[in-house]
C-alpha cells in the first residue's frame, strides 16, 4: 500500500530546477519537471492542461498559475513558492518542510493553491 504522499505527484515548471524531482523523489517519487517532459517551451494552458489530465500538482514560482486557478478552481493544485531566488537546496528543504501541507492540499477539499514563503 502506497503511503498518502506517495500519490501526490508535483510537476515543476520551468523557473525551478529539473533536479527537483530526483531530489525529492523519497517524498513524491512520481514528479516530474516540464523540462524533462520535453515541454519546456510550452505555455502556461498546455502545462496546466497536462497537470489536469495527469493528476499532477504544479509547483511554480510564477503568479500566472495561481492566478489561473483563481478563476478556473482545481485540479490542477498549485503550490507557490514565494521564496524569490533561491537554490535548488532551499527550494528542497521546503517542499520537505511542507509536505503535509502538499499532501493536504491534494487532498478533495484541500483548497486550490498554497503559498510557501
Amino acid at each position: 500500500m502506497l503511503l498518502p504522499w506517495r500519490n501526490v505527484k508535483l510537476l515543476f515548471d520551468q523557473n525551478l530546477s529539473h533536479q527537483l524531482p530526483a531530489r525529492l523523489a523519497d517524498l513524491f517519487p512520481q514528479s516530474a519537471h516540464v523540462r524533462l517532459l520535453g515541454m519546456e517551451r510550452a505555455s502556461d494552458t498546455i502545462i496546466w492542461d497536462y497537470a489536469v489530465q495527469n493528476g499532477y500538482v504544479i509547483v511554480t514560482q510564477d503568479s500566472d498559475f495561481v492566478e489561473r486557478s483563481k478563476l478556473r478552481g482545481a485540479p490542477p493544485m498549485v503550490v507557490w513558492l514565494r521564496c524569490g531566488n533561491a537554490t535548488p537546496q532551499k527550494i528542497e528543504a521546503l517542499l520537505r518542510a511542507h509536505s503535509t501541507s502538499i499532501i493536504d492540499l491534494s487532498q478533495p477539499g484541500g483548497g486550490i493553491y498554497l503559498e510557501i514563503f
